[in-house]
């Protein structure tokens, strides 16, 4: 119940501050920079030095890519049926196929299942972490209207987005380093990435003219809340697999958008306000959409 009602107050804090134009007007770029450069690094060494692989945690490594392949092809044959410009477009794909696997799906899956199957959200989360700091990235840059596409250019961004930086150190250091003393600082640091990307938000969400939006909205969630995590069961059916990692991924890809999806959308500027519509939205609604999807793994049979 406490980690709902964080999810809650970091959103409407942020509104009430920006209602009351008590932080200037950009001050949510601020808390951006803090998010990708300082607490997401920081995550990535809290959880992945902990993880034991096992080929059964291909799924949960494997769904991610998934949906995003999925998502993208289903953004892009409606991108182009609507004629949405390309910020548009690349806000879209971004919004609609990462799953915000860490902080809404951590609480999420510690309420529903146990806490100790967070283990397999954190590969997820990984997962999904590296598709944003990779292939999230080239979107971004290749629907941004302000930025030419070349390969030494993605390169550079790739390799210098700090969660990307985070995630490979994190796989490597920990073999020739001991880190263990710094893991409450590690700890502590990542434990702002939910709280502050919320309340960023909450800074950027405006329902103004909501509807006008309405329709990119809907087709958005509709992938995200509904079709993705419908992929992913599908293939998990087709497979034969079972158990409770099976229906930890699923749950997992049921989740709504990243935040940091959000996030990188507004650094590129493709449609920031729409973006963060869907990710506001989303949270909103998957509080009943995950509840119908627990209710679907717990009691189909399916897997």
């Amino acid at each position: 119940m406490a980690n709902f009602i964080i999810i809650g107050l970091c959103i409407l804090a942020g509104i009430l501050f920006r209602k009351s134009k008590t932080l200037p007007k950009d001050a949510h770029k601020g808390i951006n920079a803090w998010i990708i450069y300082i607490a997401l690094p920081a995550a990535s060494f809290k959880y992945l030095p902990h993880i034991v692989w096992t080929k059964e945690l291909l799924f949960p490594a494997l769904a991610p890519a998934c949906v995003w392949l999925f998502g993208w092809l289903f953004v892009t044959a409606y991108s182009r049926s609507q004629k949405l410009s390309k910020a548009t477009s690349g806000g879209l794909k971004l919004t609609s196929a990462l799953s915000n696997t860490s902080f809404l799906g951590f609480p999420l899956i510690a309420a529903y299942f146990s806490e100790k199957d967070q283990a397999i959200a954190i590969i997820c989360d990984q997962a999904t972490f590296m598709l944003l700091s990779t292939i999230g990235i080239v979107v971004a840059i290749r629907s941004s209207q302000n930025q030419k596409l070349s390969a030494g250019l993605v390169l550079k961004k790739v390799l210098t987005f700090p969660p990307l930086i985070g995630c490979v150190l994190a796989l490597t250091l920990p073999h020739v380093v001991n880190i263990v003393p710094l893991e409450p600082l590690f700890e502590k640091l990542a434990a702002t990435v939910g709280p502050l990307a919320l309340f960023s938000i909450g800074l950027q969400l405006r329902f103004g003219g909501w509807f006008s939006e309405l329709k990119h909205i809907s087709f958005a969630l509709l992938y995200k809340l509904i079709l993705a995590p419908t992929v992913v069961l599908a293939i998990a059916v087709l497979l034969g697999l079972s158990g409770i990692i099976t229906r930890i991924t699923i749950f997992e890809m049921a989740m709504p958008t990243l935040v940091t999806a959000g996030v990188v959308a507004d650094q590129y500027n493709l449609n920031p306000k729409l973006s963060n519509l869907v990710v506001g939205v989303g949270i909103v609604l998957a509080f009943i959409t995950t509840g119908l999807w627990w209710l679907v793994l717990t009691y189909s049979g399916l897997v």
